[in-house]
C-alpha cells in the first residue's frame, strides 16, 4: 500500500480530532436518561494509515485513532472513493464487527445511507469528519448535517485549493469548471461577495480579500444557512513555511461541545506558525 504522506500540520489535525473524539465518546457513553447510540463517521477515510514526513514512519490516521478510543463509539462508517484504500481499510478493520467501509462517493452515500442512520428521534448522535483533499465536498452534505441536529462535524475548509483554482485576482480568467466546484462546496455563488471587496484597483478589478475573511464568511454560513447553533472560530492549518493551507472548522448544536473545541483549538492554534 502506497500511503498518503502527511506533514506536521496534518498530524496536529489528527491530534485535535482524536482529543475531541475521546471527550465526545466519554460524554455520550455516560448518558443514561436517555441512552444515546453514538456513531463515528469519516467521509474521506483513506487507508487508515499515513506516512509521516516528520517522524519518517507509518502512523495511524483518523479512523484508526477513533477505533482505539475508550469508551468506544457504538459504530463506525468509513468512506473513500479510492478502491485500493478501502480494501486495505477493510482488512485493517476486519476484526471489528461494528465497522462499515464504503467504496463510495461520500456526497451520495452520506445522504442516502449513513445520515438516515443517525436520526435525532432515534436517540442517535454522530461525530462526522469531513476532511476532503480539496473542493470535493458538496454543500448538501454540510447542510443536511446541520439540519439533522444530531450530527457534529469537523470540516476541512480548503483555502489552498480555492486560491489555486478559483480565487484569482482576475476572476474573469477562472475556468467555469472551477467556479462550479466552488459553487458546489459553498452552496451558491455568494462566496464571490466574500472573496472580493467593493473597491477596484488600478487595473479596474475588485480587490481580493484575504483567507480569513473568506473563512469568516463561511463560518457565518454554517450558522445561518446550515443551521449549526455553535461554530467556534476555525483553526488555521499551516505548512512548514507557516502558510495557511486550510482552516479546520467545528460545528455543533451544543454549547458545551463548542467550549471543549475552543479549548483544544487554543492549545494548537499557533503550532507550526512562523
Amino acid at each position: 500500500m502506497d500511503f498518503d504522506e502527511i506533514g506536521y500540520w496534518s498530524e496536529i489535525k489528527l491530534d485535535i480530532i482524536r482529543e475531541y473524539a475521546k471527550t465526545y465518546s466519554t460524554i455520550m457513553s455516560a448518558q443514561t436518561n436517555p441512552t444515546f447510540h453514538h456513531i463515528y463517521i469519516d467521509a474521506f477515510a483513506g487507508a487508515g494509515l499515513h506516512y509521516s514526513k516528520t517522524k519518517e514512519d507509518i502512523i495511524p490516521g483518523s479512523p484508526i485513532n477513533a477505533l482505539k478510543i475508550i469508551p468506544p463509539f457504538r459504530e463506525f462508517h468509513l468512506i473513500d472513493l479510492d478502491g485500493e484504500k478501502t480494501e486495505f481499510l477493510k482488512e485493517l478493520t476486519s476484526n471489528y464487527k461494528n465497522v462499515q467501509v464504503y467504496n463510495e462517493d461520500c456526497n451520495k452515500i452520506l445522504l442516502e445511507k449513513v445520515f438516515p442512520n443517525c436520526l435525532y428521534k432515534d436517540y442517535k448522535r454522530a461525530l462526522c469528519l469531513l476532511d476532503p483533499y480539496g473542493l470535493h465536498l458538496n454543500w448538501n452534505v454540510i447542510y443536511n448535517a446541520g439540519q439533522m441536529k444530531s450530527v457534529e462535524i469537523f470540516l476541512n475548509f480548503p483555502v489552498a485549493d480555492m486560491n489555486r483554482n478559483v480565487l484569482w485576482n482576475n476572476p474573469d480568467n477562472v475556468d467555469n469548471s472551477q467556479i462550479n466546484r466552488m459553487n458546489s462546496f459553498w452552496g451558491d455563488e455568494s462566496w464571490q461577495k466574500a472573496a472580493y471587496g467593493t473597491e477596484s484597483n488600478l487595473f479596474g478589478l475588485l480587490e481580493k480579500t484575504d483567507n480569513l475573511t473568506v473563512a469568516k464568511a463561511f463560518q457565518k454560513r454554517l450558522k445561518e444557512k446550515a443551521g449549526f447553533s455553535y461554530v467556534p472560530d476555525p483553526i488555521p492549518m499551516r505548512n512548514t513555511n507557516g502558510a495557511v493551507i486550510y482552516y479546520l472548522f467545528f460545528a455543533s448544536q451544543k454549547p458545551v461541545a463548542a467550549d471543549i473545541v475552543r479549548q483544544i483549538f487554543g492549545k494548537y492554534r499557533n503550532k507550526g506558525k512562523k
